[in-house]
């Protein structure tokens, strides 16, 4: 970890992985992070090549449009770098990483971004996430398909559309020129962070720590107190009235932070990085080889598995809905057949009747009908007997109902 006045960058190799494929940069003007993949000897390799890379374009512009078209021709050289780098050492084919960062200029941020590593903004306390991922479940959400909260859990969570590798001389790349202002507090970070820690945790810690250095490691915390299996690097930015967020001397941490090393093992067997990549699921243990599918039509194969997934949700649904139709039907109609086990003595048209059933309705259903209607009147009876067969006098059977009747016929007045 390093930090300086306004800014900090840290990075952590994780609870479980053996090394560290993050990489990023705190500098002048320029801050940058990139999550490397393609196994134990390719990840680390691929993002401290397109940091070390990008850095280079760490100096004053004189407008943020010349800064974004720096930045954006620094990716695509990284690129290239990558691309001839598999050439020469052919044990790092199907290396790649993401990069996610900006460079500052003035009240205005140049920003380029490709993969699922994240750039948020925190102002008036509210975090909001700027950058959007560049993963297989985003699609989806964006199409409706599936909300943000199935997302989350989405077994494809982690296979990515976009990346810095060694397939597409020119991959897409987003760019964007947004202002900023003295208060705002900008994070990036892999998804190390983001796929263990909430966004309203991680609002939470921003709003309550002020130093950039301690937000950095509480964030760093934060993500190993839920286990951290991926690496997690955060590189965290103070905008300030004085204009001043750099980081002096400039820093780097992560794999960018040591001497690069190749692994010319030639027993490796070489991995093919399509356009989809995959990072290891957070549910699982990382594979050092990572999961890198080497079909070109993957992802027809993912949105069928994603329909083949709904479908059989709703299957689940209609079934768990019919078998809880059958439960209530059948709690019904036991409760019903009770009912009519049941007898009461009540007034029917201003006589005494015996009743079958019991003396509550169901909405507009009754449960209680007249078996027999007595020419008993009920002006006949004393006031007290009157005013009780009004209440309804329960009967243990019908033999009952029928001598409370004879009881009630000897109680007439003459």
């Amino acid at each position: 970890m390093a930090t300086s006045g306004n800014s900090a960058a840290v990075s952590h190799v994780g609870k479980i992985r053996a090394n560290n494929q993050d990489s990023a940069y705190a500098g002048e003007h320029l801050f940058v992070v990139a999550d490397g993949m393609g196994g134990h000897a390719g990840g680390d390799v691929a993002s401290a090549i397109a940091i070390k890379r990008i850095a280079e374009v760490d100096r004053a512009f004189d407008s943020a449009n010349d800064a974004e078209f720096a930045l954006h021709s620094a990716l695509l050289a990284a690129n290239t770098l990558l691309a001839e780098t598999v050439f020469e050492h052919s044990e790092l084919t199907g290396m790649g990483t993401t990069v996610s960062g900006f460079l500052r200029v003035g009240d205005k941020l140049a920003m380029v971004h490709i993969g699922d590593s994240r750039i948020y903004r925190l102002r008036d306390s509210v975090l909001e996430q700027i950058t959007a991922d560049h993963t297989f479940v985003q699609r989806l959400v964006d199409s409706g398909r599936i909300t943000p909260e199935e997302a989350a859990v989405h077994p494809r969570r982690s296979v990515l559309m976009r990346v810095l590798g060694d397939v597409d001389a020119a991959p897409e790349i987003d760019t964007t020129v947004i202002e900023t202002q003295p208060g705002d507090r900008w994070l990036l970070c892999s998804d190390g962070l983001s796929s263990y820690v909430s966004d309203e945790k991680m609002q939470a810690v921003l709003n309550s720590v002020p130093t950039a250095d301690e937000a950095a490691r509480r964030l760093v915390k934060e993500s190993l107190d839920q286990g951290a299996p991926d690496n997690v690097t955060v590189v965290l930015v103070d905008v300030d009235a004085s204009g001043d967020s750099s980081h002096t001397p400039p820093i780097t941490v992560g794999s960018a932070a040591t001497p690069l090393s190749f692994d010319s093992d030639s027993n490796r067997r070489p991995l093919r990085l399509p356009t989809l990549l995959l990072h290891p699921l957070k549910a699982t243990q990382p594979d050092p080889s990572h999961f890198e599918p080497e079909s070109d039509g993957y992802l027809d194969e993912l949105i069928l598995e994603d329909r083949r997934r709904a479908r059989r949700r709703r299957i689940t649904w209609a079934i768990g809905l019919a078998l809880a139709i059958i439960v209530v039907v059948a709690a019904a109609l036991f409760g019903y057949q009770w009912t009519q086990t049941r007898y009461f003595v009540g007034e029917s048209d201003g006589n005494v009747a015996i009743f079958q059933g019991v003396q509550q309705n169901l909405g507009p259903i009754p449960l209680s009908t007249v078996v027999e209607e007595t020419a008993i009147g009920l002006s006949d009876l004393p006031a007290f007997t009157r005013s009780s067969v009004e209440a309804t006098i329960n009967a243990d059977d019908l033999a009952d109902a029928q001598a409370i009747v004879d009881r009630l016929a000897d109680a007439r007045t003459p």
